[in-house]
């Protein structure tokens, strides 16, 4: 029997990046990691040429636009729309034609943050920012082509790319005091907890279509993350709290996006670590 093929897309970003690390933890399968360089999901045709020369049996899109404040700007919107939602309709359909099993990851973005308990996939999505749109319009077409899993997931940082954790660490080694914001809450998420979970449920050979919440546990501000950074760094900079009203941006933000991960955690046995105990794990890579 030939070993299944996982193709991951966006690989080089920071949830394709974990699950790259993890490959060798899963010799059963071959990989195809593949980021624009390789396979450009806005181009229909290409993925049609990739689909049908490879025949993945299992697709993990971590590809998307996620310059959230950028996606705001009107000269960006048609790349952002390409990317978050028809690559995915894309990708979808040449999954139902080759039987390929679709996991997609999305966003607590999809919600308006006016909730004031922890967002369940049941409740209605409406997102206040552009991205936050096209990303609800590609977990439509994902559902609509395929027996998609979609898995939305929050605050996302690692080792690799740009997140808060590192803006943070760069900047309370520059500055003496610095600002951010208190009133808006959530979960971090690990990418690297989210790769294994991608993985552990491809490997556990239960498909159960639909969407999902994953994130870390526990529920966090943008604040208190700092100072959990600054705390377990040692750092001397000041960290202030302050209200989104006095840090304005160009993409409205959820005040409240902690996601609810019952259904996640009953329907693959998945136990999400704290967010303070996953953050304690990267930041032990990050000297």
């Amino acid at each position: 029997m030939s070993e299944k093929k996982i193709l991951v897309t966006g690989a080089n970003g920071q949830l394709g990046s974990e699950i790259r690390r993890l490959e060798t933890n899963f010799p059963e399968y071959k990989f195809l990691f593949t980021d624009y360089e390789e396979l450009s999901i806005i181009d229909e045709e290409a993925v049609e040429k990739f689909f049908e020369e490879n025949r993945p049996d299992y697709c993990i899109n971590c590809a998307a636009y996620t310059a959230v404040d950028k996606a705001e700007e009107k000269s960006e919107q048609d790349l952002v729309e390409k990317l978050n939602a028809d690559a995915v309709g894309y990708l979808a359909k040449q999954c139902s034609k080759y039987h390929t099993k679709f996991l997609h990851i999305s966003t607590d973005y999809v919600f308006d943050g006016s909730s004031s308990t922890p967002y369940t996939e049941a409740d209605i999505p409406n997102p206040v920012s552009f991205y936050g749109a096209t990303k609800l319009k590609g977990e439509e077409l994902a559902l609509q082509n395929t027996d998609a899993i979609i898995i939305r997931t929050a605050w996302v940082y690692s080792s690799s790319g740009k997140n808060f954790v590192k803006t943070m660490m760069r900047l309370m080694q520059e500055k003496t005091e610095i600002n951010v914001v208190n009133d808006q809450y959530g979960t971090p998420t690990y990418a690297a907890d989210l790769a294994a979970v991608l993985l552990q449920i491809i490997k556990c050979g239960k498909w159960q279509s639909g969407i999902y919440h994953y994130s870390n546990d526990g529920i966090t501000t943008w604040y208190q993350f700092a100072m959990a950074i600054k705390s377990i760094k040692e750092y001397s900079c000041a960290v202030n709290p302050i209200p989104t009203a006095s840090f304005p941006t160009p993409a409205k933000r959820p005040a409240y996006s902690v996601l609810n991960k019952s259904k996640i955690k009953e329907a693959y046995h998945i136990q999400p670590p704290h967010w303070r105990d996953s953050l304690v794990e990267c930041l032990k890579i990050l000297v």
